[in-house]
Protein backbone atom coordinates (compact mmCIF):
# COMPACT_ATOMS: atom_id res chain seq x y z
CA UNK A 1 0.00 0.00 0.00
CA UNK A 2 1.24 3.81 -0.91
CA UNK A 3 1.48 6.54 1.26
CA UNK A 4 -1.28 8.37 -0.11
CA UNK A 5 -3.78 5.01 -0.52
CA UNK A 6 -3.19 4.48 3.36
CA UNK A 7 -3.94 8.00 4.11
CA UNK A 8 -7.34 8.05 1.79
CA UNK A 9 -8.52 5.36 4.02
CA UNK A 10 -7.77 6.56 7.07
CA UNK A 11 -9.22 10.21 6.16
CA UNK A 12 -12.60 7.87 6.02
CA UNK A 13 -12.17 5.47 8.59
CA UNK A 14 -15.36 5.03 10.61
CA UNK A 15 -14.01 2.40 12.97
CA UNK A 16 -14.85 3.87 16.26
CA UNK A 17 -17.51 5.97 17.65
CA UNK A 18 -14.55 9.04 17.65
CA UNK A 19 -15.28 9.06 13.75
CA UNK A 20 -18.90 10.51 14.78
CA UNK A 21 -17.51 13.71 16.75
CA UNK A 22 -14.53 14.27 14.64
CA UNK A 23 -14.10 17.63 12.92
CA UNK A 24 -10.62 16.35 10.76
CA UNK A 25 -8.66 13.02 11.02
CA UNK A 26 -5.15 14.12 11.91
CA UNK A 27 -3.74 11.49 9.64
CA UNK A 28 0.05 12.52 10.51
CA UNK A 29 2.35 15.28 9.08
CA UNK A 30 6.31 15.49 7.93
CA UNK A 31 8.57 14.05 5.52
CA UNK A 32 7.49 10.18 4.96
CA UNK A 33 11.18 9.34 4.05
CA UNK A 34 12.50 10.34 7.31
CA UNK A 35 14.17 8.05 10.09
CA UNK A 36 13.03 9.68 12.78
CA UNK A 37 9.15 9.11 13.61
CA UNK A 38 7.66 10.91 16.78
CA UNK A 39 3.90 9.58 17.78
CA UNK A 40 1.83 10.79 20.49
CA UNK A 41 -1.59 9.91 21.59
CA UNK A 42 -4.23 11.48 19.66
CA UNK A 43 -5.29 14.57 18.71
CA UNK A 44 -6.44 18.04 21.12
CA UNK A 45 -8.96 20.54 19.80
CA UNK A 46 -6.54 22.81 17.80
CA UNK A 47 -5.90 19.27 15.99
CA UNK A 48 -9.38 18.45 15.38
CA UNK A 49 -9.75 21.77 13.84
CA UNK A 50 -6.62 21.98 11.44
CA UNK A 51 -6.37 18.06 10.87
CA UNK A 52 -2.61 18.53 11.55
CA UNK A 53 -1.20 16.89 14.77
CA UNK A 54 1.18 18.88 17.39
CA UNK A 55 -0.35 22.63 16.51
CA UNK A 56 -1.77 23.97 19.83
CA UNK A 57 0.12 25.60 22.55
CA UNK A 58 1.77 21.88 23.31
CA UNK A 59 2.74 21.65 19.62
CA UNK A 60 4.95 25.07 19.90
CA UNK A 61 7.01 23.66 22.65
CA UNK A 62 7.29 20.60 20.94
CA UNK A 63 8.78 22.44 17.61
CA UNK A 64 11.42 24.44 20.40
CA UNK A 65 12.98 21.36 21.05
CA UNK A 66 12.37 19.73 17.80
CA UNK A 67 14.55 22.95 16.36
CA UNK A 68 17.37 23.14 19.07
CA UNK A 69 18.63 19.83 18.00
CA UNK A 70 18.15 20.52 14.19
CA UNK A 71 15.07 18.70 13.66
CA UNK A 72 11.94 20.29 11.55
CA UNK A 73 8.13 19.06 10.56
CA UNK A 74 8.29 19.76 6.87
CA UNK A 75 11.85 18.60 6.55
CA UNK A 76 13.43 15.58 8.17
CA UNK A 77 11.35 14.15 10.98
CA UNK A 78 7.46 12.95 10.62
CA UNK A 79 4.72 13.20 13.27
CA UNK A 80 1.61 11.09 13.97
CA UNK A 81 -0.61 10.10 16.95
CA UNK A 82 -1.77 6.41 18.00
CA UNK A 83 -5.52 7.48 17.06
CA UNK A 84 -6.39 9.60 14.54
CA UNK A 85 -9.67 11.43 15.96
CA UNK A 86 -9.63 13.37 18.91
CA UNK A 87 -11.25 11.82 21.94
CA UNK A 88 -13.93 13.78 23.84
CA UNK A 89 -12.73 16.44 26.19
CA UNK A 90 -8.80 15.42 25.42
CA UNK A 91 -9.26 11.79 27.19
CA UNK A 92 -7.33 8.66 27.21
CA UNK A 93 -8.44 7.04 24.10
CA UNK A 94 -10.33 4.33 25.03
CA UNK A 95 -8.98 0.48 24.35
CA UNK A 96 -11.46 -0.10 21.54
CA UNK A 97 -10.51 3.31 19.85
CA UNK A 98 -6.36 2.50 19.77
CA UNK A 99 -7.38 -0.90 18.75
CA UNK A 100 -9.34 0.58 15.76
CA UNK A 101 -6.51 3.12 15.03
CA UNK A 102 -3.16 0.90 15.71
CA UNK A 103 -3.61 -0.63 11.84
CA UNK A 104 -3.05 2.58 10.57
CA UNK A 105 -0.02 3.57 12.50
CA UNK A 106 1.75 0.37 11.97
CA UNK A 107 1.49 0.96 8.26
CA UNK A 108 2.29 4.01 8.40
CA UNK A 109 5.64 2.99 10.26
CA UNK A 110 6.17 0.13 7.68
CA UNK A 111 5.86 3.08 5.20
CA UNK A 112 8.24 5.28 6.75
CA UNK A 113 10.70 2.98 8.01
CA UNK A 114 12.09 4.80 10.70
CA UNK A 115 15.28 3.91 12.52
CA UNK A 116 13.80 5.92 15.86
CA UNK A 117 11.02 6.61 17.15
CA UNK A 118 10.40 8.70 20.03
CA UNK A 119 6.75 8.47 21.90
CA UNK A 120 5.68 11.78 23.21
CA UNK A 121 4.27 11.32 26.83
CA UNK A 122 2.73 7.96 29.23
CA UNK A 123 -0.31 6.96 26.33
CA UNK A 124 1.98 6.53 23.45
CA UNK A 125 4.92 5.03 25.12
CA UNK A 126 2.87 1.88 27.06
CA UNK A 127 0.93 1.71 23.83
CA UNK A 128 4.34 1.54 21.46
CA UNK A 129 7.00 0.31 23.78
CA UNK A 130 5.52 -1.95 26.74
CA UNK A 131 2.36 -1.48 29.21
CA UNK A 132 3.45 -0.69 32.24
CA UNK A 133 6.23 2.18 30.92
CA UNK A 134 6.64 4.51 33.87
CA UNK A 135 7.24 7.83 31.89
CA UNK A 136 8.93 9.79 34.50
CA UNK A 137 11.19 6.79 35.56
CA UNK A 138 12.09 5.35 31.89
CA UNK A 139 12.18 8.50 29.63
CA UNK A 140 15.28 9.09 27.83
CA UNK A 141 16.05 5.29 27.94
CA UNK A 142 16.27 3.16 24.55
CA UNK A 143 14.41 -0.30 23.66
CA UNK A 144 15.82 -2.06 20.52
CA UNK A 145 12.55 -3.43 18.83
CA UNK A 146 13.56 -5.69 15.81
CA UNK A 147 16.29 -3.08 14.82
CA UNK A 148 14.49 -0.02 15.66
CA UNK A 149 15.38 2.09 18.83
CA UNK A 150 12.40 3.41 20.86
CA UNK A 151 12.50 5.90 23.55
CA UNK A 152 10.15 8.57 25.20
CA UNK A 153 9.90 11.86 26.46
CA UNK A 154 7.51 13.46 28.23
CA UNK A 155 4.38 15.34 26.36
CA UNK A 156 4.20 18.79 25.57
CA UNK A 157 0.63 19.47 27.09
CA UNK A 158 2.57 18.03 30.28
CA UNK A 159 5.57 20.32 30.58
CA UNK A 160 3.23 22.89 29.60
CA UNK A 161 1.55 21.82 33.23
CA UNK A 162 4.34 21.32 35.14
CA UNK A 163 7.14 23.60 33.81
CA UNK A 164 9.79 21.99 36.20
CA UNK A 165 9.81 19.15 34.12
CA UNK A 166 11.16 20.96 31.01
CA UNK A 167 15.03 20.24 31.34
CA UNK A 168 14.01 16.61 31.75
CA UNK A 169 13.03 16.61 28.36
CA UNK A 170 15.48 19.33 27.43
CA UNK A 171 17.72 16.13 27.99
CA UNK A 172 15.98 13.37 26.04
CA UNK A 173 16.63 15.23 23.05
CA UNK A 174 20.05 15.94 23.60
CA UNK A 175 20.34 12.04 23.75
CA UNK A 176 18.05 12.01 20.73
CA UNK A 177 20.20 14.24 18.58
CA UNK A 178 22.86 12.20 19.88
CA UNK A 179 21.51 8.75 18.81
CA UNK A 180 20.56 10.48 15.53
CA UNK A 181 24.09 11.51 14.87
CA UNK A 182 25.55 7.63 15.63
CA UNK A 183 22.73 5.60 13.37
CA UNK A 184 21.35 7.65 10.47
CA UNK A 185 22.48 8.21 7.55
CA UNK A 186 20.59 11.76 5.66
CA UNK A 187 18.34 13.10 8.82
CA UNK A 188 21.19 15.89 9.57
Amino acid sequence: MEYEELKQICLSCEKCELSKTRTNVVFGTGNPNSEIMFIGEGPGQMEDETGLPFVGRSGKLLDQYLNAIHLYRDKNIYIANIVKCRPPQNRDPLPNEWEACMPYLRQQFKLIRPKIVVCLGRVAAQRIIKPDFAIMKEHGQWFDKGGTLFTATLHPAALLRNPNNKPLAFEDFVSIRKKIEEICDHTY
